[in-house]
């Protein structure tokens, strides 16, 4: 399943084909995210999680906004589980200004 907003469809793409760059411009300049209610650090969080874990998401249903979502999200280190999405974008809604996850 693809997500419904375009922005939040390009931001798995980018995910799941390892792609660091276009994930980066995505996310606004100030963007911020949590895990599991806390906020973490997005880079530190993103490189460790996703891109040198060999993250791979898929959407599993979604609000028909496509901004949140529940997926089955896996890296090497974790494995495989459900995990809700949540996405703010930038007031023009072109790039992402907050993500939220956690297990669902």
């Amino acid at each position: 399943m693809t997500a419904n907003n375009q922005v939040v469809a390009a931001f798995v793409a980018a995910i799941n084909e390892g792609d660091k760059a276009a994930f980066e411009a995505l996310l606004a300049p100030d963007a911020t995210m949590s895990d599991d209610g806390s906020d973490r650090d997005l880079g530190q969080w993103t490189d460790r999680e996703i891109f040198s874990a060999g993250g791979h998401f898929t959407v599993e249903s979604q609000e028909p906004d496509g901004l949140s979502m529940l997926a089955r999200f896996r890296n090497e280190t974790w494995g495989e589980m459900k995990t809700r999405w949540r996405f703010v974008l930038t007031p023009d809604g072109s790039k992402i200004q907050r993500f939220e996850t956690g297990q669902a």
